[in-house]
């Protein structure tokens, strides 16, 4: 069985700085160091990290790469709206969002694009599993 102290999640981004400053400016994650291939590294939490690497254009993918738990979604929406982060809204048969949320069984989510255009979303979990 693999033991993992701490996972880093990399991203692939195109221009690493421009994601660093959104990063750090927007999200409030803190910078912990640029490893040698440009990798800037940024502290999650509980020793885990995000590492956004250096790739070329198009090497994001059209899928949720991560997944912020949040105590209260709404809070969160609004404070990063108010520093310039556009939620997405999506209204198909099987899935549509209000005031930018989901509701997906236990939880609720919000998703929105980083300047490289990943997907991240925010989730809160409802009711027992909160």
């Amino acid at each position: 069985m693999l033991t993992a102290i701490k996972t880093t999640t990399m991203l692939p981004v195109e221009d690493s700085e421009r994601a660093g400053r959104f990063y750090a400016d927007m999200l409030g994650l803190k910078p912990v160091t640029t490893a040698p291939d440009g990798t800037r590294i940024f502290e999650l939490g509980q020793g885990d990290a995000l590492g956004l690497m250096p790739a070329e254009k198009g090497a994001q993918t059209g899928h949720t790469v991560l997944s912020f738990e949040v105590p209260n979604l709404e809070d969160e929406i609004s404070e990063l709206e108010g520093k310039g982060v556009r939620f997405e809204d999506y209204d198909l048969p099987d899935f549509k969002t209000v005031n930018h949320i989901a509701v997906m069984g236990t939880e609720r989510a919000a998703w929105f694009h980083d300047t490289e255009g990943n997907i991240l979303c925010l989730h809160e979990l409802l009711g027992d599993d909160a």
